[in-house]
C-alpha cells in the first residue's frame, strides 16, 4: 500500500499539534488534509473521502463525538483513531462505542502515532483481500454467516452492518472456533500493535459486535468470555440443539 496513494485527515483546533501530525504523516509520505473544527471537518471528509481520519475529541462547532457518529454513517470501514486529552475513560468507551476504530490519549508520541498509523494501513490491506494467505470460504455457524469474498455477514439471512474493526474480529474468531485470545492477542492481531492501557478497545468492539449478533448480548451465543483469559468464538459441539 502506497502512502503517497494514501489520504489523511486531521481533525485537531490546537494549531501547534495539527501542524506537527501535519508534518511528521507528510514526512511518511502520507497526503495529509487538515480541520480545525468539527463542521470543516465534515465538509473536508465529503470532498476527500480520506482513507484514515484522525480525529480530536474536543473541538468547537461539533465535538469529535458528533463528527464520529457523522463518519460511521457515511462509511462503515475508514479507519477512524480518536485522541483524547481527558482521563476519564468514559471518553475513550463512548469514542469506541460510537464507532471509532482506536485512541490515543494525549499526550502521545508521534513515534507512538505513526505506529498506529501504519497498522491501521496494514489490516486494512489484509482485510481489503490484498494478502492472498486470507481464507476465502464461506463460514457458518448457527445461522450467522461470513463471506470473505464479499466481506458479508449475515444473521438469519439479514445484513450485518459492521465496521473494519467488528469485521476482523468476528472473522478472527470465526476461522478459530474454541480458541481463547487475550486482550493483548486481539490488540496485536487484529489492531496490529502492543501497547498497554488499551484493553477498551477490545472489550468496547467486543460489545458492540455482540449487541449486533446475539440474541441476548448478557448471554452470548457466539462470541462467548473466558474468565481469566479474554474470548473465544463457540465450537462446532456448542451448535444449538433446537434449531
Amino acid at each position: 500500500m502506497d502512502p503517497n496513494q494514501l489520504h489523511i485527515l486531521v481533525v485537531e483546533d490546537n494549531l501547534d499539534l495539527q501542524n506537527l501530525l501535519r508534518i511528521n504523516l507528510t514526512d511518511q509520505g502520507y497526503n495529509v488534509h487538515t480541520a480545525g473544527d468539527g463542521l470543516s471537518a465534515l465538509e473536508v471528509y465529503e470532498s476527500v473521502r480520506p482513507d484514515l481520519v484522525i480525529l480530536d475529541i474536543m473541538l468547537p462547532r461539533l465535538d469529535g463525538f458528533e463528527v464520529c457518529k457523522s463518519i460511521r454513517n457515511k462509511s462503515k470501514t475508514v479507519p477512524v483513531l480518536m485522541l483524547t486529552a481527558k482521563a476519564e475513560e468514559v471518553d475513550k468507551v463512548l469514542g469506541l462505542e460510537l464507532g471509532a476504530d482506536d485512541y490515543l490519549t494525549k499526550p502521545f508520541s508521534i513515534r507512538e502515532l505513526l505506529a498506529r498509523v501504519k497498522a491501521m494501513f496494514r489490516r486494512v490491506r489484509v482485510s481489503s483481500g490484498a494478502d492472498e494467505s486470507q481464507p476465502s470460504e464461506m463460514l457458518e455457524f448457527d445461522g450467522l454467516k461470513a463471506d470473505p469474498a464479499k466481506r458479508k455477514v449475515t444473521l438469519n439471512g439479514d445484513i450485518m452492518e459492521l465496521t473494519g474493526k467488528e469485521y476482523d474480529l468476528l472473522m478472527l474468531f470465526f476461522q478459530n472456533p474454541g480458541k481463547a485470545y487475550s486482550r493483548e492477542e486481539l490488540l496485536n492481531i487484529v489492531w496490529g500493535y502492543r501497547f498497554d492501557g488499551y484493553s477498551h478497545t477490545v472489550n468496547s468492539h467486543i460489545n458492540r459486535l455482540r449487541s449486533k449478533i446475539e440474541v441476548d448480548p448478557s448471554d452470548p451465543h457466539y462470541i462467548r468470555t473466558v474468565w481469566g483469559v479474554g474470548y473465544r468464538f463457540a465450537d462446532k459441539d456448542e451448535r444449538r440443539t433446537n434449531e
